[in-house]
């Protein structure tokens, strides 16, 4: 599958690494945050790639573009994050046109994310998309492709159960605290940073423990008061996270960070302590360990826990594949389409050309000749003509640039795409 508005040297890919194959430490290294995530798209541009897009959650950072070899991806991913191309090579993935395009569907209806149905991976894409277009790095294609998973994404989630039951990282962190901590309701819960997952994670407490004792910080105080002010909780200065952390008996870490935020140096305890991370990169120490009594849990062991809502889930995935077939069978069939259309209007024009030439030498040389008639008659044979050509260029058997080389030789016309 080759982009029409560019070489033909050049093809769509999907490169990165995720969960399956990366944990934590190693995503944590390849993350991008907002400014990077910049950074890199304005670096592709000036190295001339068109077409291009670029996701980076917890679970995974990933490229679609088109290029003419996938390192020129693989080079942005790395000198944008702190990760190596050593690294990228151990458990990094490249996929090429119809593999890199079935990838992007399954990552975008949830059915490749680290728990099944997680439909959040969408709207990073769908963002992902708008910030590429307004940078001039979306061609049709790209946004063809981007809208056709979005569609199968919502019809998915519409017309299957695969999403249905709590189930998320955010959930499986508060059913892990209610397991492994008594009396939770009495606990003093420290939530700290209140991105998605974070507010997802508070909201899920607040509902599931009953808790009254739920104290937020972010850096922007103003986030925290805000999801403070919804939920009737305590919120405090990012300055007073030192004095908040001796008092927790839970804390549930949430941040953007790049580095660790928490460590041993900042814990003086004198009591047991349970600590989430659901940030990656990693946002607590594992050197926290190190104290009596403290309990250090990561997002990736949480992903890990099944329970029956799980299990229900996956009785959906055959009736998600076939809505996924579907629609990507008729984005597949518009690149062809829009591959060989250019080289169809040609073959029309050239056969046009031949029709006025043959129908103004007929009048001259027949007395009486119906030139109406024979403009209809002519028409017609010409439809007929051009809807077997691309009949034949539509067939999943056919080799389509060599056909379409062959009908240009053949009829001595030069398609331009468009």
């Amino acid at each position: 599958m080759e982009n029409n508005n560019t070489s033909k040297h050049h093809y769509f890919y999907a490169v990165g690494l995720s969960y399956k194959k990366a944990d934590a430490e190693i995503r944590g290294k390849f993350s991008l945050d907002a400014a990077a995530k910049t950074r890199l798209l304005e670096q592709a541009k000036n190295e001339g790639i068109e077409s291009l897009i670029v996701t980076s959650t917890c679970n995974r950072t990933e490229i679609y573009g088109y290029a003419e070899h996938p390192f020129q991806l693989i080079k942005l991913i790395c000198e944008n994050s702190q990760g190596s191309v050593e690294a990228f090579q151990k458990v990094g993935f490249v996929y090429k046109n119809q593999e890199a395009i079935s990838h992007m569907f399954r990552v975008g209806t949830g059915l490749d994310s680290q728990i099944l149905g997680d439909f959040e991976i969408i709207a990073q894409i769908r963002n992902s998309f708008s910030q590429s277009k307004s940078l001039g790095l979306a061609n049709a294609f790209m946004e063809r492709l981007v809208n056709a998973v979005i569609q199968a994404s919502k019809k998915i989630k519409t017309d299957t159960e695969i999403s249905s039951g709590a189930t998320s990282v955010s959930f499986a962190a508060v059913r892990y605290i209610i397991n492994n901590v008594e009396d939770i309701g009495n606990k003093n819960i420290l939530l700290f940073g209140t991105g998605k997952i974070g507010r997802n994670t508070c909201e899920n407490l607040v509902k599931h423990t009953k808790n009254e004792h739920i104290t937020l910080i972010n850096r922007t105080k103003e986030k925290a008061e805000k999801l403070a002010g919804k939920l009737n909780l305590i919120v405090k200065d990012y300055s007073e996270l030192h004095l908040e952390l001796q008092k927790a008996d839970v804390v549930v870490v949430a941040t953007g960070a790049q580095n660790p935020t928490i460590d041993k140096a900042i814990l003086n305890l004198k009591k047991p302590m349970l600590i989430l991370d659901l940030s990656i990169p990693k946002n607590v120490h594992e050197n926290v360990e190190e104290i009596e009594g403290v309990t250090l849990v990561h997002m990736d062991y949480l992903s890990q826990l099944t329970d029956e809502t799980l299990e229900n889930r996956k009785k959906h995935i055959p009736a998600a594949e076939a809505i996924i077939e579907e629609i990507k069978e008729e984005f597949i069939t518009w690149t062809k389409g829009r591959k060989f259309a250019p080289t169809i209007h040609a073959l029309k024009a050239k056969l046009n050309a031949i029709k006025i030439s043959e129908l103004d030498f007929q009048s001259r040389k027949i007395s009486n000749f119906n030139e109406e008639q024979a403009e209809i008659i002519s028409n017609r044979i010409i439809q007929k003509i051009t809807t077997h050509f691309a009949n034949h260029l539509k067939d999943d058997d056919t080799m389509v640039d060599e056909s379409i080389e062959w009908i240009e030789k053949v009829f001595k016309i030069g398609a331009t795409a468009k």
